[in-house]
C-alpha cells in the first residue's frame, strides 16, 4: 500500500512513517497543506492520512481541493479536534474516516486497511497466483505446478488470505481476524495446526517451499527467486 502522510508535527509524522514502513508500506510525507495537496494530486496513492490543523492550508481545505480535482483516494483525517461537530465537518469535506489524537498505531493501520478494502475495485478478481501456486476463486480450484490440491474450506480461506498478502509477514492476530473472525483466543494452537496441514499440501513434494515461518513474527507466503 502506498500512503501519503500530511502532518506538520515532526514527531508524529516520523512515528507514522516509521510504523507504516515497517509494516511493509511505501510512505511519502508532506509537512504542510500545500505540499500535501501537490503530492495528493500528482501521486498515485492507495490512502492518505491528513492532519486537520496544517500550516499554509488546513486539512479540510486540502481534502476539499483534492475532491474538487476528482481525486478519489481514501482519506483518513487525523486530528486533536474530536468533538462531534468537528468530525462531521471533516467527513463532510470529503474524508472517509476520522481518527482523533492521541491514537493507537494498530487502530490507524486497521482503519487504513478498512478504507482500502472498501475502495471499489476496477474489476472483480477471480484468480490469485504466487509462483507456480494458483487459486481460482470462482471454481475454488487450487493447483501447484498444474497439480490439483484438495483443501478443506478453512484451509482454502487461510490460503486465500495468505495469497492476498503474498510477500508480507502475516501475524497470528491478522489470521485470527481475517480467517477465524476472532472466534479463538490468540494463544490457541489452531493456527499452527492449520498452517502445518496447509504446508503439507502446498509444499510437500515440490522443489521449493512457498509457506515460510517468520520466527517471532508470523508467516509469509512467497516464491523465492
Amino acid at each position: 500500500m502506498r500512503v501519503l502522510v500530511v502532518e506538520d508535527d515532526a514527531q508524529t509524522a516520523a512515528y507514522m512513517v516509521k510504523g507504516l514502513t515497517e509494516a511493509g508500506h511505501t510512505v511519502d510525507h508532506a509537512p504542510n497543506g500545500r505540499d500535501g495537496l501537490f503530492l495528493g494530486t500528482s501521486g498515485d496513492y492507495d490512502a492518505m492520512i491528513v492532519d486537520r490543523m496544517l500550516p499554509g492550508l488546513d486539512g479540510v481545505s486540502v481534502i476539499q481541493a483534492l475532491r474538487a480535482a476528482n481525486v478519489a483516494t481514501p482519506i483518513l483525517i487525523l486530528s486533536a479536534l474530536g468533538q462531534v461537530d468537528e468530525r462531521v465537518t471533516g467527513l463532510k469535506s470529503g474524508a472517509d474516516d476520522y481518527l482523533t489524537k492521541p491514537f493507537a498505531f494498530s487502530e490507524l493501520i486497521a482503519r487504513l486497511e478498512a478504507l482500502t478494502r472498501r475502495r471499489a475495485p476496477t474489476a472483480a478478481e477471480t484468480r490469485l497466483a504466487v509462483g507456480d501456486l494458483e487459486m481460482d476463486l470462482l471454481s475454488r480450484v487450487v493447483k501447484r505446478a498444474g497439480q490439483a490440491i484438495e483443501l478443506q474450506p478453512r484451509e482454502f480461506r487461510l490460503l486465500e488470505y495468505l495469497m492476498r498478502h503474498a510477500g508480507q509477514v502475516v501475524t497470528r492476530t491478522m489470521l485470527l481476524e481475517g480467517v477465524w473472525d476472532y472466534h479463538f483466543d490468540p494463544q490457541t494452537n489452531v493456527i499452527d495446526v492449520h498452517i502445518s496441514r496447509l504446508r503439507q499440501k502446498i509444499d510437500k513434494g515440490f522443489p521449493a517451499p512457498l509457506l515460510h515461518t517468520m520466527r517471532g513474527a508470523g508467516y509469509c507466503l512467497r516464491a523465492d527467486s
